[in-house]
């Protein structure tokens, strides 16, 4: 069995995804790297074929029709064999000496045969536009290199979130909890931040800047523009998240992941509600409305609690005025965090 499978999704990632398969290849002997070429219409399957051949021993690929990211990602999980998983985009890159040291903690815990469900290590926004950095890291949260509960944890600030580049899950744990997206939608990585959560008992946190995102393509999904044209998407991946589990059972188990998986839901629907209000026509105020609806049919306890007491009760405030608000409150903290 390998250390870990890296997943790769990818489509037309010719230019980029050398970059991303050299950051990677590191040690043939720990890794599989498993390339999701999506029905690239452009040079990625060649390059990755290419790639094979100099390491048959590291890199499978998985040629398929075109499906999406979470196609993508479910057929590397499905053909995955390491211990670990983990997904890097195709024209994303992991930095050399964080990886290295991430296998070599792994290998330590193996030794001791003490069990960690998911890794947190820190993830770095790479702007295109300004070569400008910006890191974003968990210490508040986690103590570092230390196996922990979600009992044990800090708390998390309002812009901390464990998005899908800052984890590395046990392969078994997606497995059990059954993790399956869906095809042709963008976003999907935020199921696969939340959903494996209430599976995942024990916690190690490395204080390494190991995923390296980039950011500032204009046909990047996160890129502002891109998230209002396809926004019915963010949509559906929100309501899929607001609804998938009862928090009041969470909470039961542990009040902290209850609180953070709270915060993630109240995120989602921020945004899902800003780039509607963006949108700046009736038919988008309209979906802003269904959204809340829909949470309120199906869970009015999580509707009051979104509403009332998160920060997504503010981007669902009345009259123009209120619409005023919310956006200027995202300016400003796109600004300050530079998220795309």
């Amino acid at each position: 069995m390998k250390l870990i499978s890296f997943i790769i999704p990818c489509y037309n990632s010719e230019s980029y995804l050398a970059r991303c398969l050299d950051s990677l290849l590191i040690n043939s002997k720990e890794i599989e790297v498993i390339v999701v070429n999506d029905g690239s219409k452009d040079n990625t399957l060649k390059i990755a074929k290419g790639y094979q051949k100099q390491y048959p021993d590291t890199i499978k690929i998985i040629d398929k029709e075109n499906g999406g990211h979470g196609s993508g990602v479910n057929a590397g999980l499905k053909a995955a064999t390491g211990k670990y998983f983990k997904v890097v985009d195709s024209d994303d890159w992991l930095d050399t000496y964080a990886l290295k040291k991430l296998i070599k903690v792994i290998k330590e815990h193996d030794k001791k045969k003490e069990n960690v469900d998911m890794y947190v290590a820190n993830y770095v926004y790479n702007h295109l536009n300004d070569n400008s950095k910006k890191v974003m890291n968990f210490r508040n949260v986690f103590p570092n290199e230390q196996i922990v509960s979600w009992n044990d944890i800090g708390s998390f600030k309002t812009s901390q979130y464990l998005i899908m580049h800052a984890l590395v899950y046990k392969t078994s744990i997606l497995r059990e909890c059954n993790l399956v997206l869906p095809e042709h939608t963008f976003y999907v990585d935020n199921i696969v931040a939340y959903v494996p959560l209430p599976y995942v008992k024990d916690i190690c946190y490395l204080d390494l800047d190991l995923y390296q995102y980039f950011i500032g393509r204009e046909d990047q999904s996160v890129n502002e523009q891109n998230m209002i044209k396809r926004v019915d998407q963010q949509i559906k991946v929100t309501k899929i998240i607001a609804t998938y589990y009862d928090l009041e059972l969470i909470k039961e188990k542990s009040y902290k992941l209850y609180k953070y998986m709270l915060n993630m839901i109240s995120m989602m629907m921020t945004i899902s509600s800003i780039y509607l209000l963006m949108a700046k026509d009736e038919e988008s105020i309209n979906k802003r409305e269904e959204l809340w609806n829909y949470v309120k049919d199906s869970n009015s306890k999580l509707y009051k609690k979104l509403k009332y007491f998160r920060l997504a009760g503010f981007t669902y405030l009345p009259t123009k005025l209120g619409n005023y608000i919310s956006l200027t409150g995202y300016k400003v903290a796109r600004k300050i965090y530079k998220f795309n």
